[in-house]
């Protein structure tokens, strides 16, 4: 999937929301739910940047310990647990249903970064600090980690992209609704940072835990979580592309790394994947 088919396919869901057929009903959801997404997709990613970059600990949470360690360990392990679920073939059965009836497939990948969105919005806006700093970066560390941070969100919003931005971000389902057509998948991402390794978005996500100025037991404890489940879960979702895509995911995966970069399977220097 080139650069310009992403562009091309990009520009034409945003022409056919724009210029939507007649519906007014289907319009008017379509528009109500990608404000929604929108709204919640934005303020989910700003309370990650921000409590992140503070090492947790100026989340507004105020459980009393020891009561809050519990309280912190439900909401870090409720997003990857949740997420996975939805991700299966009973939880997209679940999000066909959250949705007005008779557009509960279309708004399907769009429930699911509303509830992804709201997960990611619990965990960091009511996580419950512990008020142990470890390390806070100052001077030249503090201006070459907030690069390193920078850098590791500029990577995931890449991966974003090169996997199909309109999946990842939602706007697939209401664009979609609003141009009255049938949800376009993206086909199975092979170029771009996928030519690298396998799980870019992972990775670079994985990546944004530990690039932090500021390091605390509740930052520490959340990135071994969310970094392990950053491991794990792509397994499952190369399962249903196995099943999916077949032997030209056979080749693929063949080819490319599942995380690190330069190294297959068996630690030998990963050649130029060759196209499916």
């Amino acid at each position: 999937m080139s650069n310009d088919t992403r562009f091309a396919r990009l520009l034409s869901l945003c022409l056919g929301a724009l210029r939507p057929p007649r519906g007014w009903r289907r319009i008017a959801i379509a528009y109500a739910y990608g404000i929604i997404c929108r709204t919640i997709f934005a303020a989910a990613v700003l309370a990650m940047i921000v409590a992140m970059f503070f090492g947790m600990s100026e989340s507004l949470g105020r459980v009393p310990w020891p009561w809050a360690a519990l309280a912190n360990a439900l909401l870090v392990l409720q997003f990857p647990i949740v997420h996975s679920l939805l991700l299966s073939k009973k939880g997209r059965s679940v999000l066909g249903r959250l949705a007005p009836e008779g557009y509960g497939g279309t708004l399907g990948t769009t429930t699911f970064a509303i509830i992804a969105s709201i997960q990611l919005v619990v965990l960091f806006v009511l996580w419950t600090p512990s008020g142990i700093v470890w390390w806070r970066a100052e001077g030249v560390a503090l201006a070459g980690i907030c690069v390193a941070y920078a850098l590791s969100w500029a990577l995931l919003i890449w991966a974003s992209y090169d996997a199909g931005a309109e999946v990842q971000s939602g706007a697939l389902g209401w664009m979609s609704l609003a141009a009255d057509r049938k949800p376009r998948f993206p086909d199975m991402p092979t170029d771009g940072l996928f030519r690298i390794i396998r799980q870019p978005i992972y990775v670079s996500f994985a990546l944004t835990t530990w690039t932090v100025p500021v390091w605390t037991p509740d930052q520490l404890a959340l990135a071994l979580v969310l970094t392990a489940y950053c491991l794990l879960a792509p397994l499952l979702k190369e399962r249903r592309f196995a099943k999916r895509y077949g032997e030209r995911f056979a080749r693929y995966k063949a080819d490319v790394p599942y995380a690190v970069p330069g190294l297959t399977r068996n630690g030998v220097t990963a050649q130029e994947p060759r196209r499916p």
